[in-house]
């Protein structure tokens, strides 16, 4: 079968699948000026509060996924896989996006997965993106995924062999944070902070250190150090933390 080429100019997306998923990802690909409005399209069956929110910051709404794959050149599966019968992407997948080419996933158009993060309006926004290319895409099929999915979070492009690492470390990783950000703020709590209090500094502290791990490229190891006092209190709760299973020395254990 002969594969057309798709205009990175004019091509029009299609959700099958209409909940927040695929809201998520129309909503940052309109908001970031990469697709017009009426670019965008999803199927709505039954459930109008669905249809309203579509339609709301202008996606076509159609009565049936048919039609969605006629308007579109690029088709976006945002389903739950409990609920519609697709090629298995990847184990314990929080959203996952893919075009299956037949039954083997390496034979797969393209696959995606990304992780989300809420915003102060409860909307769903792209942060981190993981795309893996199979044998039936071509590099102008990734450029223009890497266009449509860059312009709304971070791109990283891997091997499909590295899916479940991906899964370990990002996929369960937002668990782990969420644990230590706990842990920080029992920890403030204890010394005498009100817990709302205790909460906010934690999880700004860890979103600031996120953030510059993110902006300055450094290794981790030295940014710990930049703010590592020689015989100081910040070095003795990383001696105590170290004592456990928190280094990475500690590989079985983190494992």
């Amino acid at each position: 079968m002969e594969t057309l080429p798709i205009s990175a100019e004019s091509f029009k997306v299609g959700f099958i699948g209409a909940g927040k998923m695929a809201e998520s990802i129309a909503r940052g690909v309109v908001a970031s000026g990469m697709l017009p409005q009426n670019r965008n399209s999803t199927a709505v069956h039954s459930n109008l509060n669905h249809r309203q929110v579509f339609e709301s910051f202008g996606v076509n709404v159609f009565s049936s996924s048919e039609e969605v794959v006629k308007e579109s050149d690029v088709v976006i599966f945002s389903v739950k896989p409990q609920v519609d019968r697709f090629v298995r992407v990847m184990p314990n997948t929080p959203a996952a996006v893919g075009e299956a080419a037949s039954g083997n996933f390496s034979e797969s158009l393209f696959v995606i997965y990304y992780y989300q993060m809420l915003t102060d309006d409860e909307h769903y926004v792209l942060r981190k993106i993981v795309m893996s290319l199979g044998t039936a895409a071509t590099e102008e099929d990734g450029a223009l995924v890497a266009k449509l999915f860059g312009s709304v979070g971070k791109m990283f492009k891997v091997d499909e062999k590295m899916f479940d690492a991906v899964t370990c470390l990002s996929g369960s990783g937002p668990a782990y944070i969420f644990l230590a950000i706990e842990a920080l703020a029992d920890g403030g709590v204890a010394a005498g902070l009100p817990r709302e209090l205790a909460l906010g500094l934690a999880s700004q502290t860890v979103f600031g250190r996120a953030t510059m791990v993110s902006k300055t490229g450094k290794h981790p190891g030295v940014l710990k150090d930049d703010v590592t006092s020689p015989g100081g209190t910040t070095i003795a709760g990383v001696h105590e933390l170290e004592k456990g299973s928190w280094s990475c020395n500690n590989g079985e254990q983190n494992r």
